[in-house]
């Protein structure tokens, strides 16, 4: 990171519990050491043994990965950037409207066979990244699933987690995979008014579809991280926490550049 990026990123962190005399060692590593590293790892696609020696050292890296994946600690970080983002274009730090779609990815042989399927449509042998984004293409809620669980099953869990956080979205809008039952589901008990945009019958070839491009352009920034290029986690919480290491990358950048 850049001196004027990690500025961005040290005010959004969160605190160590030692600094606010909640117990605790203090860490014996420099956080922008440790953040970098994550970056590089995430950005590169490497593993986690291939870290370069001017990092500390992997297993500390790792340590410290696991560590904010498990305590919450990496999806507050990624939110209080996001708020932060939606404040700079004069937005509400609130969503009230957000964009659900899936990608179907590639598993590595690392990905274990209980949390791997096939994905009959786009004929993929992995995993599946469910995601809401707000109107800025910003990351909501993310969640991983094996490729063969269809949209309509995963949105359930995925808009309940939705409202869970952003209790102020009202309006969702989605392609044709989740019509159905899920759109009664999501009016009568989550209040969310599920509107599917789909393409016209008479469209051939490729159509920009309103509303629905703002997520099609999250996936293609995602895929700048070639950790994301294929799915090798062991565990599906982890790959979440991936994904929202490579949007704090999008956002913090963002930030950096508004700020000179």
């Amino acid at each position: 990171m850049s001196d004027a990026e990690w500025a961005v990123v040290r005010d959004v962190m969160p605190v160590p519990g030692w600094l606010e005399g909640r117990g605790g060692q203090p860490e014996g590593y420099c956080h922008r050491q440790m953040v970098d590293a994550v970056r590089y790892l995430v950005a590169g696609g490497i593993t986690w043994r291939a870290m370069p020696a001017d990092f500390p050292a992997w297993d500390r890296v790792y340590a410290f990965f696991r560590r904010w994946r498990d305590k919450g600690l990496v999806a507050e970080f990624h939110d209080r950037l996001r708020d932060r983002v939606r404040e700079e274009t004069g937005r509400d730090p609130e969503p009230t409207a957000g964009i659900v779609d899936a990608q179907s990815v590639k598993g590595a042989a690392s990905v274990p066979a209980a949390t791997r399927g096939f994905d009959g449509g786009k004929k993929v042998n992995g995993r599946k990244r469910h995601i809401v984004v707000d109107t800025l293409g910003l990351l909501l809620t993310v969640m991983v699933t094996a490729a063969s669980v269809t949209d309509r099953e995963a949105g359930q869990t995925l808009l309940a987690r939705l409202r869970e956080r952003h209790w102020r979205i009202t309006l969702v809008w989605a392609d044709g995979g989740y019509t159905g039952r899920l759109v009664d589901l999501a009016r009568d008990v989550l209040s969310l008014a599920l509107s599917v945009v789909k393409r016209s019958d008479d469209t051939t070839g490729f159509v920009v579809l309103p509303k629905r491009w703002l997520v099609e352009r999250t996936f293609a920034w995602l895929m700048r991280s070639r950790r994301l290029a294929r799915d090798h986690e062991g565990r599906t919480d982890t790959s979440e926490a991936v994904i929202r290491w490579s949007m704090s990358m999008v956002m913090s950048r963002r930030l950096a550049r508004r700020a000179r």
